[in-house]
């Protein structure tokens, strides 16, 4: 509100701006704000102390003020998007045209914070946006066709927010959006990865993948025909325990499974082959980090090992699968496709938690161990330590002297391999 209080008391027009005013007359908590005025870059930057020139061609300032950044911009019309990102110039202009080129009308709405919420001035409304708030509907600004040769990502961003806020795409626009899902391979995918974090991070993410394949963005977004249409992500739920992957790596996980059936969580070769090639081809169709692609493939190689016999491993294989990244969102996993069978699951981790230090102890005997003992590190090297913490996790071994002395035994076994 300070800033806006500093611009008009400078002469100014200036109010809050998009998603911010969306939200909080919907009564969410808006992730940030945005602020509009007709103040030009240069006298924004001259106003404030901290500012950053982001995009002062699109008359975009960010200030710095007791460690928030918000973005200021000049109120513009945009002339033509022959990228199909950004405007190639912009005019600058007032409220009106400013509205008229944002693509939702719910995203277009103006808020004057420095006037009471009892005043029906407040908010600053020329595409009708405050009825479309009331009925709940996402409608493009103007033409719908336009909006989305602007930026054909508005397709993607109007799938995450109709879905999110729980609202109805308007018939002209959801036609628009059909009409043009098969641009969106011309996006960047990069972009396209963005938009589909969003959206599977949301607790809404079921309904977005399902509206995805009903508007027919759902291959030019993931890059490749779904071959099933299977229902984990309807039930899936976060981890309760600690669990180091993302939702986005979970949630991708699953929705990558009800695509392509349960030949992505087969054992063996063949099994490992098909989640390599799919995860392949959506990490390039979703600019996935090395992170992410790991992830997914870690945790879809643990669902297929709790479908082929997991819980009838020796003890210290269960205890390091179950400790590992991922193992958390494979049994969340698992229990959407089969919540009667993944109860006995539960009841193993949880003993497996409580039985001789849990399920990832400290080990006893570490690499510095060893060679303090005088071994060499060496080709056997990593067999010992293995052994050594394999007998700790069954509870053979209960003392770090125990486990010095099984592991020089172990040494020995291997033929002096380490140096013993």
């Amino acid at each position: 509100m300070w800033i806006v209080q500093t611009l008009r008391e400078r002469g100014f027009f200036a109010y809050f701006a998009g998603g911010c005013v969306r939200d909080e007359l919907l009564g969410l908590a808006p992730k940030d704000y945005d602020v509009a005025t007709d103040a030009r870059p240069d006298a924004i930057a001259g106003l404030f102390p901290r500012t950053a020139h982001v995009g002062a061609a699109f008359g975009v300032v960010l200030v710095r003020h007791e460690g928030v950044t918000v973005e200021v911009a000049t109120f513009r019309a945009d002339g033509e998007y022959t990228d199909r990102r950004r405007p190639d110039q912009v005019t600058f202009s007032d409220e009106v045209a400013d509205a008229k080129r944002r693509d939702f009308t719910v995203n277009a709405l103006f808020l004057d914070p420095l006037k009471p919420s009892t005043d029906p001035g407040r908010v600053i409304d020329h595409v009708g946006g405050v009825a479309d708030l009331g009925a709940r509907v996402l409608r493009a600004v103007g033409d719908a066709d336009q909006r989305l040769k602007e930026d054909d990502l508005r397709s993607l961003r109007a799938v995450r927010l109709s879905t999110r806020l729980g609202f109805a795409i308007e018939d002209a626009t959801r036609e628009a959006i059909r009409r043009h899902a098969g641009e969106l391979s011309g996006i960047s995918r990069e972009r396209i990865g963005d938009e589909m974090r969003l959206m599977l991070e949301d607790g809404a993410r079921a309904s977005a993948v399902a509206l995805l394949s009903v508007l027919g963005l759902d291959e030019p977004t993931f890059g490749r025909r779904a071959t099933e249409n299977g229902r984990t992500l309807e039930s899936l739920k976060v981890p309760t325990r600690p669990e180091a992957c993302g939702i986005f790596a979970g949630a991708l996980a699953s929705a990558l499974l009800d695509r392509e059936g349960v030949a992505l969580i087969e054992r063996g070769s063949r099994g490992s082959g098909r989640r390599l090639d799919v995860l392949r081809e959506t990490r390039r169709a979703l600019c996935l980090s090395n992170e992410e692609r790991d992830d997914c493939l870690s945790i879809l190689g643990h669902v297929a090992e709790l479908r082929d016999g997991w819980i009838a491993l020796p003890m210290a294989r269960q205890k390091r699968i179950a400790a590992s990244r991922g193992f958390g969102w494979a049994v969340e996993i698992a229990r959407a496709l089969d919540a009667p069978a993944t109860a006995e699951i539960d009841r193993r981790v949880a003993e497996l938690s409580g039985l001789h230090g849990g399920l990832a102890p400290k080990p006893f005997v570490t690499g510095d161990d060893l060679v303090g003992a005088g071994m060499a590190p060496g080709p056997a090297f990593r067999t010992v330590l293995d052994r050594v913490y394999d007998e700790q996790l069954e509870g053979r071994i209960g003392s770090a002297s125990e486990g010095l002395a099984r592991a020089m035994q172990v040494g020995r076994e291997h033929g002096g391999a380490c140096g013993v």
